[in-house]
């Protein structure tokens, strides 16, 4: 049960969410969409960006923070990437391949497509792009899904390039990799429609399996990411970017909910106090010169150390506002923007060895009373000055409204900060790539197919397959395998196979291949060709359905290995029926004290006994048949 009401809090959430399309070439170059190892890399170059004007000579104020500090940014290059990754080349024309799924997609959201498409540049300095900015392009609007809570509004859907992907992070230096920068993708944004955290994992979900229906969209980790905004009333419009689990999607909503409820209640409270920020900086340093705070020491080393005063705020900074997370913790993410580690603040100070005789020297020299909060950075004097100054604006903000801002998700549901919104300043023209009429007529004869939804009820009317068996099939990356399976051996059951049917291809697939993987075997070294062998060894009585996991396994692990090389190797060669009625005989004489005392019951017992022997080479039915007919013929005799 839901801890709060939403509709009295007056939610408002919405969806952004950003897939790869899986087409042969990048957005705006030929490259090939590939994903490298970093080893791989054959050069490497580092550039300096900054924030530039909009064409309203105005700064996005997101860009404006995020070049605070002079960050080198390493890219990692390869010969699958070319001079457009490096910005040293002008972008060619958008890929039609990647405009065609885009218009797919649009299609099955029941979207309007625009008459032109004009491509913009969105400004982004945190170096995950070349050039400073993402070529973005506004493709349809005006669409919707239906959920269990009414529609849910499509507001517009906008083809744009893949960001590289950051690598490591050390200390001013951030590297990135180039193979991702320029994959096309779409970003879906939906209407702030979403009622409830389980609402918006529901409207994902939705999403998500209409891109995957397409098949035309990439799978992985990373290929798919949801950003969520949400705002209650009195609090203010937050984007918390890169969920990257649906699970997480319901706790980051309520969290974030959460977090906004008690930033309220702390407000109010700063409020009834009167409390107010002082905008003067204070040089303490001086007073830690003996410190013994090994923390102060280092921080030392590096320069200065500053502090703030925040009238009436002692025991709200250290007050929770999600779990795990203080205002304190708020402070200490806006300054660390500035390049510094963290802030110490007083209501977690005597702490860190830094003593309560230094805390009350700090107060005393500052002017703080017991009811003032004292907030310090340790650091290089302009960082320690930048950090400083982002605390100072933070708590101000404490006192005067919910701050809008971009956030991270964390991996327990909860958020950290990252940059304000971007705000109008932050798109401008992309002069490079020339406009994109699309026709009706063009629109028109695009494609759509079937859902994945529709499929699994497909497969369970025409392949016999269980709900959860034709849901998972339909959703698996084997889908169009299995389609091309059940052509062979046949969607009607009472057509099927003798020995291979719809039911044992889609197990298989669904089922052995994962509990292959997760004993450790690289199951992505399986092809198709792999699969369809296995399933004519099957059908031609070569091998029985019980050698499935050990040929998959073997052929995984070897995959250059056919699978009549693998069956061989394995020794699943077929059986001799006379061989095994001699030893099932045998063990029936053996065996025969038992069988008296359990009678029909002893099937079960024995069937383990013979599986282990003949496993993978006898289909199990056929040694049940032939072990029951000799323990039947035991007790008649006896």
């Amino acid at each position: 049960m839901e801890k709060y009401d939403y509709s009295e809090l007056g939610l408002k959430a919405g969806l952004e969410i950003h897939q790869q399309l899986d087409s042969r070439e990048k957005l705006f170059c030929r490259c090939q969409t590939l994903i490298r190892d970093i080893r791989d890399s054959n050069f490497e170059f580092f550039r300096y960006l900054r924030a530039t004007e909009s064409e309203m000579g105005e700064k996005d104020r997101a860009a404006v923070e995020q070049t605070k500090i002079r960050r080198e940014y390493i890219y990692k290059a390869y010969d699958t990437t070319c001079l457009i990754e490096n910005d040293e080349e002008p972008p060619r024309e958008l890929n039609k391949e990647a405009l065609d799924i885009s218009l797919e997609i649009a299609k099955l959201f029941r979207m309007k497509p625009v008459d032109q498409m004009h491509v913009m540049r969105k400004i982004v300095v945190d170096g995950s792009n070349t050039s400073g900015f993402q070529r973005t392009a506004f493709l349809a609007s005006d669409g919707y899904i239906e959920t269990s809570e009414g529609h849910c509004g499509i507001d517009s859907l906008c083809v744009e390039e893949e960001a590289a992907q950051k690598i490591e992070e050390i200390g001013d230096s951030i590297t990135y990799s180039l193979d991702r920068l320029g994959i096309p993708l779409v970003e879906i944004a939906t209407s702030p429609d979403i009622k409830s955290p389980r609402h918006a994992r529901e409207v994902a979900e939705q999403i998500g399996m209409i891109l995957r229906s397409t098949g035309k969209v990439k799978r992985g980790l990373g290929t798919i990411r949801q950003d969520v905004n949400v705002s209650i009333a009195r609090g203010a419009r937050v984007e918390i970017k890169g969920v990257q689990a649906l699970d997480l999607i319901e706790d980051i909503v309520r969290r974030e909910v959460e977090r906004q409820l008690n930033l309220l209640f702390i407000r109010q409270e700063l409020l009834e106090r009167k409390a107010f920020v002082c905008e003067e900086i204070y040089d303490v340093t001086a007073l830690f010169i003996d410190t013994k705070s090994k923390v102060l020491q280092k921080g030392l080393k590096k320069g200065t150390i500053l502090a703030a005063l925040l009238r009436k705020f002692n025991g709200l900074i250290g007050k929770e506002i999600q779990p795990g997370r203080r205002l304190g913790t708020e402070f200490s993410d806006r300054a660390k923007t500035s390049g510094v580690g963290g802030i110490f603040h007083t209501d977690e100070l005597p702490n860190y060895g830094i003593t309560e005789k230094e805390v009350q020297a700090v107060r005393d020299a500052i002017g703080a009373c017991s009811e003032d909060a004292v907030i310090m950075v340790a650091d290089e004097p302009e960082k320690a000055r930048l950090a400083i100054e982002a605390v100072i604006k933070r708590a101000k903000e404490a006192i005067e409204e919910i701050p809008e801002e971009t956030r991270k998700a964390l991996p327990d549901g909860s958020t950290a900060y990252m940059r304000p919104l971007p705000g109008a300043a932050r798109m401008y023209p992309e002069t490079d790539v020339p406009q994109i009429e699309i026709s009706q007529e063009h629109f028109d004869l695009i494609e759509t197919p079937e859902l994945l939804t529709a499929r699994a009820k497909r497969f369970s009317a025409e392949s016999g397959l269980n709900k959860e068996l034709a849901e998972k099939t339909a959703y698996s990356k084997y889908l169009p395998l299995f389609e091309s399976l059940i052509e062979t051996y046949g969607k009607d059951e009472n057509k099927k196979d003798a020995n291979v049917n719809s039911t044992l291809i889609a197990r298989t697939l669904v089922g052995i291949v994962p509990e292959i993987r997760r004993n450790g075997v690289e199951t992505d070294n399986l092809t198709d060709e792999h699969f369809k062998g296995l399933f004519v060894a099957i059908s031609n009585q070569e091998i029985a359905k019980e050698a499935i996991q050990d040929l998959l396994t073997a052929l995984a692990k070897e995959p250059e290995l056919t699978v009549q090389e693998a069956i061989l190797k394995l020794g699943l060669s077929t059986f001799d029926p006379e061989e095994v009625e001699s030893f099932i005989k045998k063990m029936v004489r053996e065996k025969g004290d038992f069988i008296k005392q359990k009678g029909p019951a002893a099937l079960d017992p024995l069937m383990g006994i013979i599986m282990k022997e003949y496993r993978g080479t006898v289909d199990g039915k056929i040694l049940s048949h032939m072990l029951k007919k000799e323990i039947d013929a035991f007790i008649d005799q006896g």
